[in-house]
C-alpha cells in the first residue's frame, strides 16, 4: 500500500480532522505502543500500520477499506 493511499483510507475511516489526530496521538498496542506517526517514521510498512488500524478500530473502519 502507498502512503498516499494510507493517509486517503484514514481520511475516508476518520474524517481528516480526527484522522489526524489518531496519527498523532493515539498509542496502538499493535504497533508495540507507538503512534501511526511513529511507527511510519521508523519504517514500518503502510499495510502493517494500517493493519494495526483496524484492529484498533474495527467497528470505525468500513469493510471496503479493510
Amino acid at each position: 500500500m502507498r502512503l498516499t493511499d494510507f493517509w486517503t483510507r484514514l481520511d475516508e475511516a476518520f474524517g481528516s480532522g480526527y484522522a489526524t489526530s489518531i496519527a498523532s496521538d493515539q498509542v496502538l498496542s499493535h504497533l508495540d505502543g507507538r503512534t501511526i506517526e511513529q511507527a511510519l517514521a521508523a519504517g514500518e510498512q503502510t499495510h502493517v500500520v494500517w493493519r494495526a488500524v483496524v484492529a484498533a478500530y474495527p467497528d470505525r473502519v468500513p469493510a471496503r477499506l479493510r
